[in-house]
Parts: structure tokens; C-alpha cells; sequence
């Protein structure tokens, strides 16, 4: 390999191909090396679900907002389907409710609703609100199908954009201005390092002073008997103490209280509800969240009931059949949600450590190369 690049991204989960597609727009010549042959990894894995509301507020919020849009221009340049927009959450009890009003009075809540059961029931038949206390309709979110927009953003970057992507090419070493491979040397200007999930791989003495580890989590997908149409992706309560945006607000100690007291095992267990529909009708629902050094492959039957119950109780489906399950993982350990650190002046480390690449990946590579 004796072509040079400009740019050369190592990893081609979405953080790393944020990071092409930012790198092409600005006219430069890009590589990609992916050690799989295609991405199997956590960028694939998830629900796709761009999610702005709820984020922490400052950084990561803005980063997600900034990436929502750019995910819709994109997915339009790239042929992407949208699956779905906007989010609603539904909050089943009144310290639920009092977490979404406060919410709404924020900066980030501006363009958001809350509203009674009774105000929205006619109007949204499939969603189970007779004991609501209330609901957050946001607009700002938008859903695409990970295991078609991964792939399709990659083709589109080779085809269209001139990318070049090395698959099942394992980089074992990066030097200043190349990478060592498995098959040879490639060269470049300026490297980008998106390890995803790999902590233990070249990027270890970079991360050595941090005790970062994984987070697993399970996931589901579900075919109802009978088709239903759900247009918005759909939280409820433990959705609101696990996302900083609400669990900032005062009133979130007292959901968590009673939370603690009624889904003891939910919280153990990390669970919250985020269920997205897909386009043959099918859901994909979860997810549970264990921090683990290394993540175990094993699921809990026990676990994936409880993701079940809280998506019956959530959406009004008579029957339905699990037809997928699944294990992902994502890092954390870091302060922020996400790491970036220079190893080299022209070598940067880029490392989401909050579960929020697909929200916040665009956001995050413009900031990068804006600074470099």
C-alpha cells in the first residue's frame, strides 16, 4: 500500500464514518481501514434512533442537535430512509409528569409539548395512556434502520464521495503519519482513531490513566399479529432517570424514589423502555445496561420479560412474536460523553463513551476538524 491520503480514519462504526464524511466535505482525499468486512459492531446493533431530547444539557445536547441535522441532510444525499420522526414519552406517574413540565422550561424544551392522556388518546389509538398523568412530544427526533444506514453511508462514501475503505484490514500500530497493517503501510496527512468497543487494541497506553469499560446491554425486535403504524418513537418513566437531561431536573429524585420502590428490578437491571418501529412493521424495543470490563455474551431471559412488560404497558399490541434477539455493548468510565485526545499533533482519538454515537457522531467531527 503506497497510496498517502490526507485523511485516514481508523474504525468504520459511525463515529468513524462521521468523521469521513466530515473529512470529505471539506475536499480532502479519505481513507478508511475496518478490520471486519463489513460493520458488526454496536453502530449496527442499536435502535438508529437519532435522540436530541433528554441529552445532557451543553455539550452533548448541542452536539445532537447539530448531528439530527445533519443526519437529515445526509441520509437525503445518501438514500437513506428516515423510519421515523419525533419522540413521544410517556409518563405514567405524577412525579413523572412534574419531571416533563420542569423539562419544558428549559432552553431544551422550547420546542417540545406536554400534554394530558385525555388531549392526545383520540389522536394516538396505539398508545396505551389511560393511566398517564402525561406526555412529552418532541420533534426534534429521527429514526433510521442502523443495520441499512451503516452499510448504505459506507457505500455512498466509497461510491460517491471517493472514499476508500480497507475492510478486513487490522491496523496493529499508528506512527505519525501512517498506520501498520496487516497487509503493509498506509500513509497519511492527519489520522483519526474511532476504536468503538476495542479498549484493549492500539489505543490502550492512550487510555491508560482512565478505567473506561463496557456497557452491555439487550435488545429485541418484535412482530405484532396485527399491523399498528407508530410514526414517533415511544420512553416512559426509567426513561427519565437515566437520561441527564431529566434527571438534572429537581423532580427526578422523587421519580426515582418511587421508581425504586416499584421497578426495583428494572432499575437493577438498567432498564428502560425505548421502543422504534421499523418498516416491515416490526419493533425494536429494549434496553438493559450492565458495566462490565469485558462483556459477557450471555442474555437474561428475566431481563428481556421485563423490556416485554414495559412495551406491552407502553404501546397497545394484542400479540406479538420476538423474531431477534441481541447482546451490544458500548464504552463508558469517561467524565464526558465522549473522549478526544491528541496523541500526536496529527493524530486525534475519538471515543463516545455514553451510548450516544449515532446522536451525536456529526456533531462531534465537525468539532474535531474545526479544531485541527
Amino acid at each position: 500500500m503506497t497510496e498517502k491520503f490526507d485523511v485516514l480514519v481508523v474504525g468504520a462504526g459511525i463515529v468513524g464514518l462521521a468523521h469521513a464524511v466530515e473529512a470529505a466535505r471539506r475536499g480532502l482525499r479519505v481513507a478508511i481501514v475496518e478490520r471486519d468486512h463489513f460493520c458488526i459492531g454496536s453502530s449496527v446493533r442499536n435502535f438508529g434512533f437519532i435522540t436530541v431530547t433528554g441529552q445532557p444539557e451543553g455539550e452533548t445536547w448541542r452536539r445532537a442537535r447539530r448531528t439530527r441535522d445533519l443526519w437529515v441532510r445526509i441520509t437525503s444525499d445518501a438514500s437513506i430512509p428516515i423510519e421515523q420522526r419525533g419522540l413521544w414519552v410517556i409518563g405514567r406517574r405524577k412525579a413523572a409528569a412534574a419531571v416533563l413540565e420542569e423539562f419544558l422550561s428549559t432552553d431544551m424544551g422550547r420546542e417540545c409539548r406536554v400534554l394530558s392522556a385525555g388531549e392526545i388518546q383520540q389522536t394516538l389509538p396505539y398508545l396505551n395512556l389511560e393511566s398517564a398523568a402525561a406526555v412529552l412530544y418532541s420533534p426534534h427526533e429521527i429514526r433510521i434502520e442502523s443495520r441499512v444506514a451503516i452499510p448504505r453511508l459506507a457505500e455512498w462514501l466509497e461510491r460517491v464521495r471517493g472514499v476508500r475503505i480497507f475492510w478486513g484490514t487490522t491496523v496493529v500500530d499508528v506512527q505519525a503519519d501512517r498506520v501498520l497493517t496487516n497487509f503493509g503501510q498506509i500513509h497519511a496527512e492527519r489520522i483519526v482513531v474511532c476504536p468503538g468497543t476495542d479498549l484493549t487494541g492500539i489505543i490502550a497506553p492512550w487510555i491508560a490513566d482512565l478505567s473506561l469499560r463496557l456497557t452491555r446491554l439487550q435488545m429485541l425486535r418484535v412482530k405484532p399479529h396485527d399491523r399498528l403504524d407508530v410514526p414517533s418513537a415511544v420512553m416512559s418513566d426509567l426513561s427519565l432517570v437515566r437520561y441527564g437531561g431529566y434527571t438534572a431536573r429537581k423532580a427526578s429524585a422523587h421519580l426515582m424514589n418511587q421508581l425504586a420502590a416499584e421497578e426495583a428490578e428494572a432499575l437493577e437491571a438498567g432498564i428502560h423502555l425505548i421502543a422504534v418501529q421499523s418498516a416491515d412493521g416490526t419493533f425494536v424495543i429494549g434496553d438493559s445496561h450492565h458495566e462490565q470490563r469485558a462483556a459477557q455474551p450471555f442474555a437474561s431471559e428475566k431481563i428481556d420479560q421485563i423490556i416485554l412488560r414495559l412495551f406491552a404497558e407502553a404501546i397497545r399490541v394484542n400479540e406479538f412474536d420476538v423474531v431477534e434477539r441481541w447482546v451490544g455493548t458500548y464504552p463508558v468510565g469517561f467524565e464526558r460523553d465522549a473522549l478526544i485526545r491528541a496523541p500526536h499533533e496529527t493524530v486525534r482519538l475519538v471515543l463516545v463513551t455514553s451510548g450516544t454515537g449515532a446522536s451525536t457522531a456529526f456533531g462531534i467531527a465537525e468539532e474535531v476538524f474545526e479544531a485541527w
